[in-house]
C-alpha cells in the first residue's frame, strides 16, 4: 500500500441514500490522509450531496445521451479521459459493486485500484477483496471495510453516531464522534427556510413499488398528526413526487403543504434539522432526514434493514412487517394479486402514530 498516495480518487455511491451511508468512509479517509488530495467522482443526480468538507475535487461524470452499449462506453470513456487530464491518482476506492465503476478507475489510470470483486471485475482490480466481507452486513460498514488498513475505524460502524439502536449522541468520548455540518458539507446548497411554526416532515415518494406505502395511508396518518397535535405539514421530495404530493394535500384541513421540487436534496437540509419528526419510505430522503439530525420514522418495505437502515445523529426507528417472503429486497412484487405488497399493506395509520410518538418521547 502506498504509504501517502498524493491523489485519491473515490468513484462515488449512484444513489442517495448510498451516498449518505458513505458519510463515515469519507469522514474517515479525509482523518487518514489530511494532505492528500481527495476527489470523488459521481453521477449527476447525487452531485449536490458530496461532502465538500471532507473532499477537495468533485468531478460530475457524463450522463448518456442515447440509449446502447456504444454510448454508455463512450460516455465512460470521457469521464475516465477528463478525471486523467485532471491529476494523478496513487489510489482508487470504487464503492459500488458494478463492473463500470472498476473499467472507470482503470481508464483512469489510477495505479492501485480498491473494490470487493464482484460483477466479473475483479481482473480491473489489483487490491480486490471479497464479497464474502459485504454480503450480510450494513452497507456503511461495507464501505469502511474498503479503506486502507491505516484509515479503518477500530470501532463499528453502527457506533460512529452513538449508541445503537436509537443513535444518541454520547458528547462524553471527544474527538470520537464526528458531527455532520451540512453548512459547511453542502456549502453550495441554498437551504430553504423553514415555517417558523412547528411542523413535521413526509416523505411518500420512492422510486421501488415494494417500498411505497400507500397515498391514503399517509392521508390517514397525517388526520391522526392533526387531530393530536395541530402541527403543519411539509411534503417533500422530488418533481417525480409532485402529484402524490398533490393527492395527499387534497384535504386542506389536514394543513399540509407541497415542498416538492423546491431543489437538489441538499437544500432541505434546515427543513430536516428543524422539524418536530419526519416520516418516510425506505428512501433515500429518509437517509438525509436522519443524518441532518431528524427524529425519523420509516415505513419499510421489501429491504433488509439489517443492511440498508439509515445511520445519523437523528434518532431512526423502523416499522415493519414480517411477512413470510420478506426481507425480499426486490424493486418490484413478485406475490400474486391477493398477497402483493402485504409487507406495506400490514402497516397500519394507527400503528405507524404510535411508533411516532415513541421516537418523540424519547427526545424528552
Amino acid at each position: 500500500m502506498i504509504k501517502d498516495p498524493q491523489g485519491i480518487l473515490v468513484r462515488a455511491p449512484n444513489w442517495i441514500g448510498d451516498q449518505i451511508l458513505a458519510y463515515p468512509f469519507f469522514y474517515y479517509l479525509r482523518r487518514a490522509y489530511p494532505k492528500s488530495r481527495i476527489a470523488v467522482a459521481c453521477l449527476p443526480w447525487v452531485e449536490p450531496l458530496q461532502y465538500l468538507d471532507l473532499v477537495d475535487d468533485v468531478f460530475v461524470l457524463p450522463k448518456p445521451i442515447r440509449i446502447g452499449i456504444k454510448e454508455k462506453i463512450r460516455t465512460l470513456e470521457a469521464g475516465a479521459r477528463m478525471v486523467r487530464e485532471n491529476g494523478n491518482w496513487d489510489l482508487g476506492i470504487s464503492l459500488p459493486n458494478s463492473f463500470t465503476a472498476a473499467w472507470f478507475l482503470w481508464r483512469a489510470k489510477v495505479k492501485q485500484r480498491r473494490g470487493y470483486n464482484t460483477d466479473g471485475r475483479g481482473f480491473l482490480l489489483n487490491a480486490k477483496l471479497s464479497p464474502d466481507k459485504q454480503s450480510f452486513r450494513h452497507r456503511a460498514s461495507a464501505y469502511l471495510e474498503l479503506l486502507p488498513a491505516r484509515a479503518r475505524p477500530r470501532k463499528d460502524v453502527m457506533e460512529f453516531w452513538g449508541v445503537p439502536p436509537e443513535n444518541e449522541l454520547d458528547e462524553g468520548i471527544p474527538g470520537e464522534l464526528a458531527h455532520f455540518r451540512p453548512e459547511t458539507s453542502w456549502a453550495t446548497a441554498k437551504p430553504l427556510v423553514p415555517p417558523s411554526e412547528p411542523y413535521w416532515v413526509m416523505a411518500p415518494g420512492s422510486m421501488a413499488e415494494s417500498r411505497r406505502w400507500g397515498a391514503e395511508a399517509f392521508i390517514a396518518l397525517a388526520r391522526k398528526v392533526h387531530d393530536e397535535t395541530k402541527w403543519k405539514g411539509l411534503i417533500v421530495g422530488g418533481p417525480a413526487e409532485a402529484p402524490l404530493a398533490q393527492q395527499i394535500c387534497e384535504d386542506r384541513s389536514l394543513k399540509l403543504s407541497d415542498w416538492t421540487g423546491k431543489g437538489p436534496v441538499s437544500c432541505y437540509w434546515q427543513v430536516f434539522q428543524k422539524s418536530q419528526f419526519t416520516v418516510s419510505n425506505d428512501s433515500g430522503l429518509a437517509h438525509v432526514a436522519a443524518l441532518c439530525g431528524s427524529t425519523t420514522q420509516i415505513i419499510w418495505g421489501a429491504g433488509d434493514p439489517k443492511r440498508t437502515k439509515p445511520l445519523g445523529p437523528g434518532r431512526v426507528r423502523v416499522l415493519f412487517n414480517p411477512v413470510e417472503c420478506w426481507p425480499c429486497e426486490r424493486n418490484t412484487c413478485g406475490q400474486p394479486l391477493e398477497r402483493k405488497l402485504q409487507c406495506l399493506k400490514g402497516i397500519s395509520s394507527d400503528s405507524a402514530w404510535e411508533e411516532i410518538q415513541i421516537g418523540l418521547n424519547s427526545k424528552t
